[in-house]
């Protein structure tokens, strides 16, 4: 237990949105950072497993951080930011993914959205412990490298279809048009 208390205060001593939030409620109330979060957890933890709009507030936290961590990111010079949130948007687009398909079944399990949470939370968490980058190196990288070619020929092909048939619209209609329409 104390490893755990000790990584949550190293983590609070990053400087970050959250952080200086918990600061400032801090310095306010004379509560320390650590059972501020704990507290936020906590409550976060039981609206999710109780809590009426458990998909939205799960969701939100899913992408209000990120998208500010990004943004963040893309305005910082280092790339270092930029590759750690790609990575987090490319899990983050594959998973949504997966639970479309997999909604109807999942959303009858209790705690869904609290483990769903759980999971956006681990692959956002900075550091040596970020599941985005985890999950990226084992599951979608291989993947991506056995399937790229493949993958990239039938876009080629897609495009160049796609490409021919807007050519092929907007030949038709100009060929149909009246004589009228053609002078305006």
């Amino acid at each position: 237990m104390d490893g755990l208390r000790q990584r949550l205060e190293r983590l609070l001593e990053q400087r970050n949105l959250a952080t200086e939030v918990l600061g400032t409620i801090e310095a306010r109330t004379g509560v320390e950072k650590c059972y501020l979060a704990a507290g936020a957890v906590a409550l976060l933890s039981l609206y999710l497993l109780f809590g009426y709009g458990a998909s939205l507030l799960c969701n939100l936290v899913g992408f209000v951080y990120p998208a500010y961590a990004s943004i963040k990111a893309i305005e910082s010079p280092s790339k270092e930011d930029d590759t750690v949130w790609l990575t987090y948007w490319v899990v983050y687009g594959l998973f949504g993914l997966a639970e479309f398909f997999s909604d109807l079944l999942l959303f009858w399990c209790p705690f869904y959205y609290a483990g769903k949470c759980a999971f956006l939370l681990y692959c956002m968490t900075p550091g040596p412990w970020n599941g985005a980058h985890a999950l990226y190196r084992r599951v979608v990288r291989p993947l991506f490298l056995k399937h790229h070619e493949a993958v990239d020929r039938v876009v080629r092909e897609l495009s160049g279809r796609a490409l021919d048939a807007a050519a092929g619209l907007a030949r038709d209609a100009k060929t149909n048009m009246t004589p009228v329409q053609k002078v305006q």
